[in-house]
């Protein structure tokens, strides 16, 4: 049963043999065969919206790599897109929508979704991995917050200095409060569809939260994921592990911990011992390598490796992770060093 697979148990804070392992972004442009499939299909919503082409691509890491999860290959964004915004990948620009939010009416005209029409091709990848793997491997599905959701759709794009949506936040607070509010809603429904579809883990990505002050992201982040995560427990039909994962924001971590989640993922700029000693045993803790270090020679990754498991120390409760996604750069080889690392170094902080 899944349930006792060492990924759910460890986030579960129950005891395992080892430390399990998976990287976030483990399908994507560091993999050749990745690559290959992207020679041919050039656009990347293409992608996201072929369910055969994401669920071959989700199982590409598990074919090359024994991890102990997969990852729907998705994006954060398909909800923008789905409310018709009209997102586009633009080569060296990253993501763009033909339009943006700016004002009280641009929130209101926004429709309302069903995830299994307007996002069904993300829950019939879910269907064909959970089906192709014959339900032995744990699956992650995920959502964006409703914070960086926004980000992308009032900037109108990537950004930088996030000076639109700040702006924003200073000068018309209510209607930022309404958007998060309406994706608050949404990204409650398109995470238990997903659940539905055959999810066995759920992931908030909160990426751009550490943007914020301290203040401001509790009223304007944290707020809103503390909401879909309530929700979310309280699914009468199926629970499943969440885990919350804001990046560069170690200051907030025990207001991270209080949420309700199971686990908190963790950026390479804290140390996970000091924050083992902060929140103690609430969640399990996700991380937290810094993604450059695989640029590194084997011996490096190895001791890198050996650090991280030392700082967390002996008992369950930790999901071996890099601090945010892996650089599409990095040879493949070298995550294959870093996961042998974790499979034979780990073993001696856990007994059975």
């Amino acid at each position: 049963m899944l349930s006792e697979h060492r990924f759910i148990r460890a986030l579960l804070r129950k005891p395992v043999d080892r430390t399990p392992v998976w990287i976030m972004r483990q399908a994507g442009r560091y993999l050749p065969e990745y690559r290959a499939i992207r020679d041919k299909v050039k656009d990347f919503l293409v992608l996201c919206k072929t369910p055969e082409l994401a669920c071959q691509i989700t199982l590409q890491p598990l074919e090359r790599f024994p991890l102990d999860a997969a990852i729907i290959f998705s994006d954060i964004l398909t909800i923008a897109d789905a409310l018709g915004l009209e997102l586009s990948f633009l080569e060296g620009e990253g993501p763009c929508f033909r339009s943006s939010i700016q004002t009280v009416e641009d929130v209101e005209k926004l429709p309302i979704i069903d995830p299994e029409i307007e996002l069904r091709y993300v829950m019939d990848a879910i269907r064909m991995v959970k089906q192709a793997t014959h339900h032995q491997v744990p699956l992650i599905g995920f959502s964006g917050s409703p914070w960086t959701i926004a980000t992308y759709m009032v900037e109108g794009r990537a950004s930088k200095n996030f000076t639109k949506i700040k702006k924003l936040m200073f000068s018309q607070p209510m209607i930022l409060h309404r958007l998060l509010t309406r994706l608050r809603n949404i990204i409650v429904n398109y995470l238990k569809a997903q659940i539905m579809a055959g999810a066995d883990v759920l992931m908030i990505f909160d990426t751009w939260g550490g943007v914020l002050s301290c203040s401001d992201y509790l009223n304007f982040s944290l707020h809103y994921m503390q909401g879909i995560i309530e929700d979310l427990n309280s699914y009468h039909v199926k629970k499943v592990p969440i885990i919350l994962f804001t990046k560069n924001v170690g200051q907030n971590v025990v207001a991270l911990s209080e949420t309700g989640c199971q686990a908190v993922g963790l950026d390479w700029t804290v140390s996970l011992d000091k924050v083992r000693l902060l929140i103690g045993h609430k969640v399990a803790l996700q991380g937290n390598l810094d993604p450059a270090a695989l640029y590194a020679d084997p011996a490096y990754i190895q001791k890198a490796v050996q650090t991280i498991l030392q700082q967390f120390g002996q008992g369950s409760g930790h999901i071996f992770n890099l601090g945010h996604g892996i650089y599409p750069d990095v040879d493949p080889e070298k995550v294959a060093i870093m996961i042998e690392a974790v499979q034979s170094f780990s073993t001696q902080y856990h007994k059975i």
